[in-house]
């Protein structure tokens, strides 16, 4: 709608500081992502210079989301073997829940361990005892994100547009 786009004016304006372009230095004044332990991958990912086409198909829809999911999957995959390791889980979830003074580097084990667990179970199925699960895999990634709509979980609340009422 016409008030959708000045809307999305108004937030560009501000970002870009009433330049032309948005430059990766813009996103310092974002307060949501100052803190954010994954601050660094989450503006490169603006940034990420493959096009994108308007008017899609169902293939070309479901080919973007899968783009959408091999970043993500990237971001953990620190050593980019293909795999997502317990290790390389536990390094992410430590990062990303280090802000909070409450909860122990222990803690964050445990869930990265859970959330490993659970992620066998669902690309593998029931493991006998000597079965080892190497690591998460694109294709399980992709198992595990099945039927969940990425749009409403990967997004950066930029700013808050109540304070920004002035900038037309």
């Amino acid at each position: 709608t016409s008030e959708q786009i000045e809307h999305l004016h108004r937030r560009f304006k501000q970002l870009s500081r009433d330049q032309l372009t948005i430059r990766k230095e813009n996103f310092d004044s974002i307060p949501d992502l100052e803190f954010n332990p994954i601050r660094g991958k989450i503006v490169h990912a603006f940034f990420d210079r493959r096009p994108i086409e308007m008017d899609m198909d169902e293939e070309q829809l479901d080919r973007f989301r899968k783009d959408k999911l091999r970043f993500l999957f990237h971001m953990y995959d620190s050593d980019h073997d293909g795999k997502i390791t317990l290790q390389e889980y536990r390094n992410v979830v430590e990062e990303l829940l280090s802000g909070n003074p409450h909860l122990e580097k222990d803690s964050a084990r445990s869930i990265a361990d859970g959330a490993m667990m659970e992620a066998a179970s669902i690309c593998v199925g029931q493991m006998g005892p000597d079965q080892v699960y190497e690591g998460i895999t694109f294709e399980d990634f992709l198992k595990m994100w099945q039927g969940i709509d990425i749009e409403t979980k990967m997004h950066v609340r930029f700013l808050n547009m109540e304070t920004i009422a002035h900038c037309y």
